[in-house]
């Protein structure tokens, strides 16, 4: 027969316990397992009675590693099953704990992927297919996933990567406007944007060039150009070679030939 002898706070943890048996000590508890079990000094322990506290008692503490892990930022439950594994909790216990968490609503998948998605959204401005990522990588249900992203309306999809394409284009200034759309393109693709959203977006934005502004670019992209056929190549076939690049880069016709002629009158 073993016998609470003595309950002493501890000096450096005033929520927790030591639990004497017999005039020895036997074992620390928190103090709501102390609660719990309404342990008294004089009261009688059988042994499955004491595995039993040291069982309730690791989910306490595994419950109270994981609401302070909590008190920093918002978590998945999948965050906070890998951070009380790292912890060496056992899977068992964990799984208590994390159940005691979403009972007092210190969890919630769903609470927690809605937040996700509004700060992705408010911060970065990314689209559904990256935000999915980061879902997955947070360790959100598919379902969940599904149910969330289709709260991102088209429209608003619509207007970040409008705003996001906006952005390139004022930080673009030394390329054509056939170069800025593939940027453009680019980039709302990376930010995870469907190709139905970046195309409705590359149809609205306008980008209009100025005369001085073509010579401007053709002295920087129209010079590079010119130096590397110019060595290899002569005459016509100089020149085809020439404007097709200059083409593709994004340049008009006539801002190609009339560049051209100038380059042949120079020489």
């Amino acid at each position: 027969m073993r016998i609470i002898t003595k309950i002493a706070r501890q000096k450096n943890n005033p929520e927790r316990y030591n639990i004497y048996l017999n005039e020895e000590y036997a074992f620390p508890i928190d103090e709501a397992i102390l609660i719990q079990f309404g342990l008294t000094k004089g009261k009688v322990l059988e042994e499955f009675d004491i595995q039993e506290i040291a069982y309730e008692d690791e989910i306490r503490k595994a419950f109270n590693k994981a609401l302070n892990f909590l008190s920093y930022q918002m978590r998945s439950e999948h965050e906070v099953k890998k951070k009380l594994l790292t912890l060496e909790f056992g899977e068992a216990v964990i799984l208590e704990a994390i159940q005691k968490l979403k009972s007092y609503g210190f969890l919630n998948d769903e609470t927690y992927s809605k937040a996700l998605l509004d700060t992705k959204k408010a911060t970065m401005k990314k689209g559904p297919k990256a935000i999915r990522q980061d879902l997955i990588k947070k360790g959100i249900d598919k379902d969940l996933q599904d149910e969330v992203l289709a709260t991102f309306s088209h429209e608003e999809q619509v207007r970040l990567a409008t705003q996001l394409a906006e952005k390139v284009v004022r930080s673009e200034k030394k390329k054509t406007p056939t170069q800025i759309k593939v940027k453009i393109q680019d980039f709302l693709l990376r930010k995870g944007y469907s190709f139905t959203v970046v195309d409705e977006v590359l149809s609205q934005i306008v980008i209009e060039q100025e005369e001085d502004e073509w010579q401007q670019l053709l002295d920087v992209q129209g010079e590079k150009v010119w130096k590397k056929y110019a060595s290899k190549y002569t005459g016509y076939e100089r020149k085809m070679k020439i404007k097709q690049a200059l083409y593709q880069k994004g340049f008009p016709i006539e801002v190609i030939d009339r560049f051209i002629e100038e380059k042949e009158n120079e020489e």
